[in-house]
């Protein structure tokens, strides 16, 4: 999926090195007529080596470029010098970048921090004739080939990595929420679907910490059969540590939007049930004191077992507690 400078999902194309050839060469200098052989060995091709990189926050570099590949080792010589090994191909993708084969399908790694990930080896240098001198063969005149280097197809796709992710039905506020709580400035309307592609913000919290919050596009049922863009959401979505249900004050049933977004989230993968979540009724403002009171005596009804906070982006109601209550959840 992409949008403006987004790239969450490419494939590529990369080949590792192949060996260099072993040398047959015979030694010669003056005074020694029948020196023996003295062939080196190849350089081994070089490798393909996928490595995280914190400073990259998208595949769109992938979009122009996907065919990658390694040098290959160079060939053995005189006085047993082996060939100087191939250079490796790194290629550098963001922290959170899943590495799939497409001929198996098999997911290789996930990238998650800057250690380096060898997804292809080059092809090993063939060795030199000195290895293959013997007493009934004293100056061998062949040597190894160096081994072929592989070809590989891999899918690369980019969950974000965030400690807090952002779940709701489309113009729920997610968007304000981020911008009202983070320097971020995601695209903001009306309308369903504004959020095409996942925003980052960094949350200042008190005593200088703070954490990543990640507003992601938004969910609808059917997202985990792939309706709407909640495939794409909720792929993101396993990255985030913490849960922040949004449901609007102005939903017809609390409880109902609440039970749809965890099904979805059920079906795509269970695991995600077990992660810390907080629930906040967004658009608060929207309330005068008595209906606001009547919402929490509701909320209270519909979910005994949380602690449901009310706020408001517009109005800045309730941003200090949510962001305690998210700074618990993540430590804990």
């Amino acid at each position: 999926m992409t949008e403006g400078n987004f790239v969450d999902f490419v494939k590529i194309h990369a080949s590792s090195g192949k060996g260099g050839k072993g040398s047959t060469h015979l030694h010669r200098e003056k005074y020694i007529t029948k020196g023996g052989p003295d062939g080196g060995d190849g350089g081994r091709g070089g490798h393909v080596i996928f490595k995280g990189d914190p400073n990259l926050w998208t595949l769109l570099d992938f979009k122009f470029n996907r065919h990658f590949k390694a040098e290959h080792g160079n060939d053995g010589s005189k006085n047993r010098s082996t060939g100087a090994d191939g250079q490796d191909c790194v290629i550098r993708v963001p922290l959170g970048t899943v590495i799939v084969d497409n001929e198996s399908g098999e997911k290789l790694t996930e990238i998650i921090d800057e250690n380096e990930f060898v997804a292809i080896r080059g092809g090993k240098g063939g060795r030199g004739n000195w290895h293959f001198k013997s007493p009934t063969n004293q100056t061998p005149r062949y040597a190894q080939s160096g081994l072929s280097g592989e070809e590989r197809n891999f899918t690369l796709e980019l969950k974000v990595l965030a400690d807090v992710g952002l779940v709701g039905f489309p113009n729920v506020g997610k968007s304000t929420l981020l911008a009202a709580l983070t320097a971020a400035k995601p695209k903001i309307a009306d309308y369903e679907f504004t959020t095409l592609k996942p925003n980052l913000g960094i949350v200042r919290q008190r005593d200088y910490s703070s954490f990543v919050m990640a507003d992601i596009p938004g969910i609808i049922e059917g997202a985990s059969e792939g309706k709407g863009l909640g495939y794409y959401f909720l792929r993101h979505i396993e990255r985030n540590a913490v849960l922040l249900y949004l449901i609007p004050a102005d939903a017809d049933d609390l409880f109902e939007q609440f039970s749809i977004l965890r099904g979805e989230l059920k079906t795509y993968n269970p695991e995600l049930l077990d992660k810390n979540y907080v629930i906040a009724i967004s658009k608060s403002d929207l309330l005068d004191d008595e209906l606001q009171q009547e919402m929490k005596t509701l909320a209270e009804k519909t979910f005994p077992d949380d602690d449901v906070l009310f706020i408001s982006s517009v109005a800045q109601k309730g941003l200090t507690r949510l962001k305690d209550r998210l700074w618990d959840a993540l430590n804990t």
